[in-house]
């Protein structure tokens, strides 16, 4: 990984890394102080001021109280945007801004690609996630890169809400001093190829931006889309280095591979098991993405990584795909079929920032279907090892008989109290199809009130069905708005596929 999207990563936890918090507290709490002992000099002065003078003057005291909290504030806001970006700078004093919209960290990857090569030119880089990016941050910026995900049916991704309703749907916005480019990901696989990139680029354009290369589209990592990126950035004097930003992959042997749901009426899930090749110790997060390259295939294929590095293996969890014609998939063939234990693969890994774990004790709600547990139980794994317990898992699957992956797991850790709250629905048990968003809907005011103590919200599993439906469970629950500003914050994250 580059020394920038390190950086990058290390931002997204400075944001909510509670020491910094704590200090922006000590500092508000200071203001406080020094305003009280200040009214304890002024309260006698008022008192013999005329009824409408201890009004005014007070009112006064009141709003430079106000001001100087605020100003507090915006300046720990400030310094939490740039925290860990070693190297660059605040934007107000930046020659070039760098922006991403990132939904399981590509953007962000290449977004810090780019920027660590403008630093190491010699400019003034600041970077910025789009949730961050505002009008008043627009009209100082005079040259911008922007790296843009379209994530679901032609979605933007969950952080970008709140820039989507402040700013695309403002006309009144002149952006005649700005140049930009813009690099927009995507797969054909879905509906509305690059949709949010294609949206943000004819809004910058109507507002009078002038771009400094046409929009480049890239399908799923396609190596020559990305090969554009890097000429075009040469033009301008920004040198990339070819290859996609990240970790190299590593040699990983197969160790095991189990059929985890025989009998089931979906398709065959397996968990697999790798080992490191002896005498290296890679790490990652638990909510980092493994990125693997089957034979004979130019896109690679991306799963949810079900382990964390403490536990010595990297365990993925891969349910078999047939093509139209019956036959297996490319990636999930050779993974569940085709490849012996025994074997060595190659596997790159992928941070994946906006799904980490929060750093501190707040509770956690997760919810998933399917293999989407693979992602949720590295999570789990993760806060049971930094001793946070207040956890609330909700899954949804086929069969209870044959399809509750790890349940064995979940249920010793529930038993242990690290997950004091375990809800399972199986769609297929029954009379009627019930799945998690149901779960959601039932326990409405639990998780209203989990919510309302700081609990962040993880969703993990299949992009259709389960995600939009899971998503108006919550906005039913929560209000769209207060869903929107979770996702800016990171208290809403989701890794959909």
């Amino acid at each position: 990984m580059s020394a920038a999207t390190d950086a990058l990563a290390g931002a997204g936890r400075a944001r909510l890394d509670p020491g910094r918090l704590g200090n922006v507290a000590v500092l508000v709490l200071l203001v406080v102080l020094a305003v009280a002992l200040a009214w304890s000099q002024v309260e006698p002065w008022l008192w013999a001021l005329p009824p409408a003078g201890r009004t005014l003057a007070a009112g006064a005291l009141l709003f430079c109280h106000a001001a100087l909290i605020a100003a507090v504030r915006r300046r720990a806001g400030a310094s939490t945007m740039t925290a860990g970006l070693a190297g660059f700078v605040e934007p107000a004093r930046a020659e070039w801004l760098v922006v991403h919209a990132s939904q399981t960290g590509q953007a962000e990857a290449l977004a810090g690609q780019a920027a660590g090569a403008l630093q190491a030119g010699g400019r003034k880089v600041a970077v910025l996630p789009l949730s961050l990016l505002d009008v008043d941050t627009l009209s100082r910026t005079r040259r911008l890169l922007l790296v843009a995900s379209t994530t679901g049916e032609g979605d933007p991704p969950d952080n970008a809400a709140t820039f989507v309703r402040a700013c695309l749907g403002n006309a009144s916005i002149r952006l005649e001093h700005l140049e930009y480019g813009l690099l927009a990901l995507g797969d054909r696989a879905y509906g509305e190829f690059c949709a949010f990139g294609r949206l943000l680029d004819d809004w910058l354009r109507q507002a009078g931006a002038r771009p400094l290369f046409g929009m480049i589209e890239v399908d799923d990592h396609d190596a020559e889309a990305l090969r554009q990126w890097r000429d075009q950035l040469g033009t301008l004097g920004v040198h990339l280095e070819a290859g996609s930003p990240g970790v190299p992959p590593q040699a990983w042997r197969l160790a095991t591979r189990t059929l985890l749901n025989p009998g089931s009426p979906g398709a065959p899930v397996h968990d697999l098991v790798l080992e490191p090749a002896p005498g290296t110790a890679p790490e990652w997060r638990a909510g980092d993405i493994a990125v693997v390259q089957p034979p004979g295939s130019d896109a690679v294929r991306e799963y949810s990584i079900a382990s964390v590095p403490e536990e010595g293996q990297l365990r993925l969890l891969v349910r078999e795909q047939r093509r139209a014609d019956g036959s297996p998939g490319l990636g999930s063939g050779w993974l569940t079929r085709r490849l012996e234990p025994g074997a060595t693969i190659q596997v790159a890994i992928r941070a994946n920032p906006r799904f980490h774990v929060p750093p501190d004790a707040r509770p956690l709600i997760l919810i998933g279907n399917g293999t989407g547990v693979a992602g949720l139980r590295a999570l789990l794994r993760a806060r049971i090892e930094a001793g946070h317990h207040r956890n609330w898992l909700m899954l949804g699957e086929r069969t209870a008989a044959h399809d509750f992956h790890y349940g064995d797991e979940l249920r010793e850790w529930q038993a242990a109290g690290c997950l004091p709250r375990l809800d399972v629905v199986f769609s297929r048990d029954g009379d009627r199809l019930r799945y998690v968003q149901h779960l959601l809907a039932r326990h409405g005011q639990e998780v209203r009130t989990w919510v309302d103590e700081g609990a962040s919200i993880h969703v993990c599993g299949s992009l259709l069905g389960m995600a939009p439906g899971v998503d108006a469970a919550l906005e039913s629950l929560l209000g769209r708005q207060a869903l929107d500003h979770m996702a800016a914050t990171g208290r809403y994250c989701r890794d959909v596929y």
